[in-house]
């Protein structure tokens, strides 16, 4: 699993627990989370020594950020892939990204036919290419933050 599927999973459940308890229906309410994945978490967490392991890094100290879960909220920009390319004027791209993500959408490290948006700044190289290539809206940061406030204002 990747680091946008764990971050949609701490953000729907909250804390580890209830991953751990999730049935596979369960996990098919988070977004991006398909049939073999829910499959996946759920194998892993019936395993005993997977829980053990658990067990044992609460047990050495280890701790994680929790929650309350946020089930189901609506986000405008669910479904959508975006990828950041060049140097944008006033936003980096972990602030970029961090804001798409809020909103719903995917930050994505390579453009293919299945990108919503590149988002182009200064230097912007390979990645602004394929896009035209391949004919993907491009949007540069100004365009990024109205596309952002619209999909705000509508929820």
């Amino acid at each position: 699993m990747g680091e946008a599927t764990a971050k949609e999973l701490a953000v729907h459940f909250g804390s580890l627990n209830p991953v751990m308890e999730a049935s596979e229906e369960q996990l098919l309410e988070v977004d991006d989370i398909g049939p073999v994945v829910a499959s996946s978490i759920r194998q892993f967490f019936s395993d005993p020594l997977n829980r053990e392991l658990v067990a044992q890094l609460r047990a050495a100290g280890v701790t994680w950020p929790e929650q309350a879960g946020q089930r189901a909220a609506p986000k405008p920009l669910t479904g959508i892939t975006f990828v950041l390319t060049g140097t944008l004027p006033t936003l980096t791209r972990d602030a970029a990204g961090a804001m798409i993500e809020a909103a719903g959408g995917k930050v994505a490290g390579s453009v293919s036919k299945k990108t919503g948006y590149v988002v182009a700044g200064a230097d912007a190289g390979s990645k602004l290419a394929k896009a035209e290539e391949l004919g993907i809206a491009i949007l540069d940061e100004q365009a990024l933050l109205a596309l952002l406030e619209k999909n705000h204002e509508k929820n």
